[in-house]
């Protein structure tokens, strides 16, 4: 079977890294973006057999947004093959391919970190595609999709809401095991004598909480207290929206998201950490 020619739409710190690792595989690859020198291939997008997008789908005060997602789907050419990146809410992908029945629309999360970008995406710590159907020329295009992506422990096809809830899963554990760790540390510095670096000790040893979790238990957590950065007070908030919405007789554990939300934006104003972030997602008050 001839290589595909890869296409990527959006050169942020997620497509570059994975267009770059991409390519360094010898892959022949169409960047578009609305930066140069990427601005001048929207047209030549069309002719990747396979595209990832990867573009900014934020939380805002109004809620989930994935418009900019939606607006440049047209630029996958008729017959390819469009690999969401970009984290989406469950049955995106489904909705996405009822509305281009001329392209098959797949979702493949994303586990890059900021910090290491690069390596995460030339290592990822697995590889999932989810499909809106479980057929076999969905399964023959998410294996095509699988031989593309770099190598990884664990490679998975699934029900594309599984993929997309498993990406949330991913983000929220996170937040919670920062939060977490968080809590444990202003109970130890309420008691005298204790002392928080031997209760981490024994926190990162413990078989229960494995070596991956460990990352999180950090009360600074990078530059302040808090889960910050561009992916966990958006997803939070996504979560907890798409939860209610499906879930809305579950007070209790609508309640314990919203106490999440709150107890993670005390801590980020408490430390002035990625403020605009939090701002961006919650309002302007939320920073207050």
């Amino acid at each position: 079977m001839q290589q595909p020619t890869i296409g990527f739409i959006g050169q942020g710190f997620v497509g570059k890294n994975i267009a770059d690792d991409i390519a360094s595989r010898g892959y022949e690859t169409v960047r578009y973006a609305l930066e140069e020198p990427y601005c001048k291939n929207k047209e030549q997008v069309k002719e990747a057999d396979i595209v990832f997008v990867a573009v900014p789908t934020p939380s805002t005060p109004s809620g989930f947004d994935d418009s900019i997602l939606r607006k440049v789907i047209p630029l996958v050419g008729r017959g390819k093959t469009l690999v969401i990146k970009s984290t989406v809410l469950p049955g995106t992908t489904e909705k996405i391919q009822a509305e281009y029945p001329d392209i098959t629309v797949l979702f493949s999360p994303e586990f890059l970190l900021e910090a290491t970008a690069a390596h995460d995406a030339a290592f990822p710590i697995m590889n999932i595609v989810g499909i809106p159907e479980d057929s076999a020329p969905y399964r023959e295009l998410a294996e095509r999709v699988l031989e593309v992506l770099p190598k990884s422990p664990h490679n998975q096809i699934c029900h594309s809401r599984s993929a997309e809830i498993f990406k949330y899963v991913h983000n929220i554990h996170g937040v919670w095991r920062i939060l977490f760790a968080n809590l444990v540390y202003d109970l130890v510095e309420a008691h005298p004598g204790a002392r928080w670096n031997e209760v981490n000790e024994g926190m990162a040893a413990d078989p229960y909480m494995n070596a991956q979790a460990s990352y999180y238990n950090r009360p600074v957590h990078k530059s302040g207290r808090g889960a910050g950065g561009h992916c966990f007070i958006k997803d939070l908030a996504a979560f907890r929206e798409g939860y209610e919405r499906v879930l809305p007789d579950d007070t209790h554990a609508v309640d314990i998201l919203k106490a999440m939300e709150a107890k993670n934006a005390q801590l980020l104003r408490g430390s002035n950490k990625d403020l605009d972030l939090l701002e961006g997602v919650y309002g302007q008050d939320a920073s207050a």
